[in-house]
């Protein structure tokens, strides 16, 4: 029984950063593009932050998929790899 439970838990947190970043990234983005589109000098900044959370976010994306080949063939080691 421990296992199932086990199970469940580790698959709601995969189902919960997939929310997360499956819907909330594009959210984020959206919000962004609605404040760009303002004429406001704050409401465009908030937007230009915006995006530079989405930005962030991919590429902390990117870099923990390559983590093992930039620790391997570059000497690069990233999020404790």
């Amino acid at each position: 029984m421990n296992t199932v439970l086990t199970n469940l838990n580790a698959l709601l947190e995969v189902v919960l950063v997939g929310i997360a970043f499956g819907a909330g990234l594009p959210v984020v983005f959206a919000f962004g593009v609605r404040l760009h589109a303002s004429a406001s000098g704050p409401a465009r900044a908030g937007g230009y932050a915006c995006f530079g959370v989405v930005l962030v976010a991919v590429l902390c994306g990117v870099l923990w998929i390559a983590k093992a080949f930039l620790a391997a063939k570059l000497g690069v080691h990233l999020f404790g790899a």
